[in-house]
């Protein structure tokens, strides 16, 4: 500020000066008003070129100048570098933020304080059918029709989630979702939904299997308990007291079924992936199902007047099919374990036939065909759970535990294989495992 007084005070002078020269007193007074005019006009000019600088915020025109004006647009251009610096650091660290939301496995949802969607990521936009660009700024109300979800948000209690019904929900395959708001900021609310179906699913499954196993083991139980409280209060013969010990075994030994088969499951879901290195001709696997297929069924028709026809490919066939690499023991207990199946449920005089055939793309199938009497639409998904019947009475009337094809469906998974099941209520039933390639070597592709 003094050089600016020190410079207006010398252009004074030296208008004053030249005035003097020409005028004397007079002239020098003119001379002296006439330069500080000049010299307020002058800076007046540079003062306005830096407001226009300053309106278009343009840093690469910056107006080169001295003076106190030529500082006030350094500072000014300083400034708004380093304005930019922050905005360019703010809009990276929003970005971050954003992606990282994106990223997440739970739909997010930005409310304003009437509710209004301001930003939400791909997940929410999946779980309610939003479109991000066309649904902005619309009503959460409006987009959510829910019944629950209305309530929910009118009644303003935030304390807890909701759990509302998915929009691609069917019967068949139910979507549960946890939607929870959160209030931040000056009244704005931020959305967290989460899929939980397979959470309920699973709650439900573990609430089922405690029910099952109680009930499997308690029946036999109380059995046990009326013959033991039997014998001991009343007198019976030698010979009924011998039936007696018979059922007790009977049911003691389906505990000990029960039992064994969840033990094999908790060993199943424990236990590594088998790996490629022992390896197991599919001529003595098969031989060994077909020894158990044929025995059981042997002795479920032993009083019946028609047996069971029960068709296996031929030796010769089996020993050009090579090996199969995976555990023996677990591969015939899967693979027995639907032959059985089709034995049990197959009346006397059916037709039991298994099948081994080999895939152009190296991959071969193992298949049951039985002639009994089939399995209804509904239950075909869910006949690998645990326990799961389709007929109890009849399960249980041929010893079955209801644990089978669970056992399988864990021996497939952990060998890479799958199984498919086709049934036609009437006509019977089809259980198709398909092994992969890669686990099976010795024999030559079909041409």
């Amino acid at each position: 500020m003094l050089w600016r007084i020190t410079y207006f005070l010398l252009w004074q002078v030296v208008g004053g000066g030249l005035g003097w020269w020409e005028g004397g007193p007079w002239g020098a007074a003119l001379g002296a008003a006439l330069a500080g005019w000049v010299w307020f006009a002058w800076d007046l000019l540079r003062g306005a070129r830096v407001l226009r600088w300053l309106r278009t915020g343009d840093l690469t025109d910056v107006p080169a100048m001295r003076g106190m004006w030529g500082e006030a647009a350094d500072r000014a251009r300083r400034l708004l570098r380093r304005q930019e610096a922050e905005i360019r650091s703010s809009d990276s660290r929003l970005q971050e933020i954003l992606a990282a939301l994106q990223a997440t496995p739970n739909g997010v949802v930005l409310l304003d304080a009437q509710a209004r969607i301001e930003w939400c990521n791909q997940m929410a936009a999946s779980h309610f059918g939003f479109d991000a660009q066309r649904d902005m700024m619309q009503s959460i109300g409006n987009l959510v029709r829910d019944p629950e979800f209305t309530a929910y948000l009118a009644a303003q209690d935030f304390t807890h989630d909701v759990v509302l019904e998915g929009r691609l929900s069917t019967p068949s395959r139910p979507v549960r979702l946890s939607v929870h708001l959160h209030p931040y900021g000056d009244g704005r609310t931020l959305l967290l939904s989460r899929d939980v179906t397979a959470l309920e699913q699973a709650e439900a499954m573990r609430r089922d299997f405690v029910a099952n196993v109680s009930h499997e083991i308690r029946t036999p139980l109380t059995v046990l308990m009326g013959f033991v409280e039997t014998l001991q209060t009343l007198p019976l013969s030698a010979e009924e007291r011998s039936r007696y010990l018979g059922m007790m075994a009977q049911q003691a030994l389906r505990m000990q079924s029960v039992v064994q088969d969840l033990l094999t499951l908790s060993r199943l879901e424990g236990s590594p992936p088998p790996g490629m290195a022992e390896w197991t001709p599919v001529f003595a696997l098969m031989h060994r199902c077909e020894e158990d297929g044929r025995a059981l069924s042997g002795l479920l028709t032993q009083n019946q007047p028609r047996p069971h026809t029960m068709v296996f490919p031929s030796a010769d066939a089996l020993r050009a099919e090579g090996e199969i690499a995976g555990v023996p023991a677990e591969l015939q207990s899967a693979l027995s374990n639907l032959i059985s199946n089709a034995v049990r449920y197959t009346p006397a005089g059916g037709t039991i036939t298994v099948g081994w055939q080999r895939l152009a793309d190296g991959r071969a199938v193992f298949s049951v065909q039985d002639t009994g009497p089939g399995i209804a639409p509904e239950h075909i998904p869910r006949l690998t759970e645990r326990f799961y019947r389709v007929d109890r009475s009849r399960s249980r009337e041929t010893g079955g535990t209801g644990l089978g094809l669970a056992i399988v469906k864990h021996v497939l998974q952990r060998h890479g294989a799958t199984l498919d099941i086709a049934s036609t209520l009437g006509k019977g039933s089809v259980f198709s495992v398909t092994f992969p390639a890669n686990r099976l070597r010795g024999f030559s592709l079909p041409g």
